[in-house]
């Protein structure tokens, strides 16, 4: 972990599940944080809850589906710290609906968060990255970032979505000492379930009942801040059928397509 001692972290979604987890982690170090959700109040109660205070940490509240601010807000995070050494994209909303029954409003809504919302804020912060000679972009996606599933058209396409972005960036600027990890989580033991978007476009309220087997997110974190110390470009976090699943979508699409029809709708 002492890579990341003395660096400065921008997380969001840091309010909760794997975000938290990050932040829990990388306080135990001699690290800057600058941490970013909708909620301040639980943002505070992350900084407080992990030992933090104003000087080793900012407390940057942003709604990605609105990115007028983005901006702004990267220019108080310089004015902080001066860098930003790693950026992790965190936030983010999942889907629980039939594509069918889904309004378009709903769609872009999560394509604004997801997709939109996380290009915004890195396209803010890669100028200043260029200028420092370098820099780390993570972006959480999703291992249906690299298939579709029940209930989640919009939520995949999204991650799909950012799969394209930034392995295109990652090409673009691998000149400017400018890296990007790609993270591909499984079922991890959050409240995503909980907070995903539904047809009517307000939250699910519903834990997964699938949950039982989840990685948990202090493990995920613990994989994630192993990836981005070892240089890694993408990793896929999750249980051993959630691996072997990216495995056959690869080398069987055939036999993958008839094995992922059969999984429970939830």
């Amino acid at each position: 972990m002492s890579y990341f001692r003395n660096k400065t972290v921008w997380i969001t979604g840091a309010s909760s599940g794997i975000g938290e987890a990050l932040v829990r982690a990388l306080a135990k170090e001699q690290v800057n944080l600058i941490l970013s959700s909708r909620k301040e109040t639980e943002l505070r109660r992350v900084q407080k809850d992990n030992g933090l205070n104003d000087t080793n940490c900012l407390i940057l509240p942003l709604d990605l589906a609105e990115t007028a601010e983005v901006g702004l807000l990267t220019k108080k995070a310089i004015a902080k710290f001066g860098k930003i050494d790693i950026l992790i994209n965190n936030g983010g909303v999942s889907q629980r609906s039939f594509a069918l029954d889904t309004p378009l409003d709903v769609d872009r809504k999560i394509m604004e968060v997801n997709f939109f919302g996380t290009v915004a804020l890195t396209k803010s912060l890669l100028p200043y990255m260029i200028e420092q000679n370098g820099g780390k972009i993570v972006v959480i996606s999703s291992i249906t970032g690299k298939f579709g599933f029940y209930l989640r058209s919009a939520y995949a396409a999204s991650k799909h979505a950012l799969h394209g972005f930034f392995e295109s960036v990652r090409l673009e600027l691998r000149e400017k000492n400018i890296t990007v990890l790609m993270v591909c989580p499984g079922k991890i033991a959050t409240n995503i379930s909980l907070n995903a978007m539904t047809a009517a476009g307000v939250a699910n309220n519903k834990m997964d009942p699938s949950l039982s087997d989840a990685t948990s997110a202090e493990s995920c974190a613990a994989q994630i801040l192993k990836g981005i110390s070892t240089g890694k470009q993408e990793i896929g976090i999750g249980n051993g059928k959630e691996k072997q699943a990216l495995w056959f979508k690869r080398i069987f699409p055939g036999f993958f397509s008839k094995m992922i029809a059969k999984q429970k709708i939830e």
